[in-house]
């Protein structure tokens, strides 16, 4: 039962997403001290609890997600073209008129392309006021307190949780996060807002996202 490694790495796919390298090393390890004549039933366990743990969180998560709707926008009517191109490629690029709702409507539409289940979907910004103002916005239209579902995270301020589904914060944030979360595993999706200005720190984080 606690020795087959398919059915361990099928589950760790549906892991948080923080959790899935440290859960393939610990199971490699496993398997590879296995191979040695090592009786580790007793470390399977353990690995199996932990894999118990992350599921049920992915669970919460599942569950706290709130019903979606969508006001009448421009990026509304192209919902299913937008849900089309998330399901089909790992990196989209997403282009519209000032005022078309791309920044509010984007992270509920990937919310509901099953995104945020397994990670935050990260929403970058240029400037704090606006991390704030568009996620006051969000949960304003999702019907949720703020920094319940959607949270976010500024210089000296984070009205975020762990169990949030969306976090909007600045591009210079996401990137102070780097060095501690080397491959953003906090996440499964991120949008990158306002690319087309070209700060020093965008081109930076575009540059880190394209090495990942």
């Amino acid at each position: 039962m606690f020795t087959d490694p398919k059915i361990f790495r099928q589950r760790i796919g549906q892991c948080l997403s923080k959790d899935r390298h440290r859960l393939v090393r610990m199971l490699d390890r496993l398997l590879a001290d296995q191979k040695t004549g090592l009786h580790l039933e007793g470390a399977f366990e353990a690995l199996e609890q932990r894999l118990l743990a992350s599921e049920a969180l992915v669970d919460r998560r599942v569950q706290s997600i709130p019903n979606i709707s969508y006001p009448e926008l421009p990026v509304s009517e192209r919902r299913q073209d937008i849900l089309n191109a998330l399901m089909a490629h790992q990196v989209i690029i997403v282009c519209g008129e000032t005022g078309s709702g791309k920044t509010t409507q984007l992270p509920k539409i990937c919310l509901e392309a099953g995104r945020g289940r397994r990670g935050f979907i990260g929403h970058t910004q240029p400037r704090r006021i606006a991390a704030r103002a568009v996620a006051m916005r969000i949960a304003e239209e999702m019907g949720q307190p703020l920094g319940q579902a959607v949270g976010y995270k500024v210089r000296f301020q984070d009205q975020s949780r762990p169990e949030s589904l969306i976090k909007l914060m600045t591009d210079g944030i996401l990137l102070a996060e780097t060095p501690r979360d080397r491959f953003l595993d906090a996440y499964d999706t991120l949008i990158v807002d306002e690319a087309h200005e070209r700060s020093l720190n965008i081109d930076f984080l575009l540059g880190y996202l394209k090495w990942l």
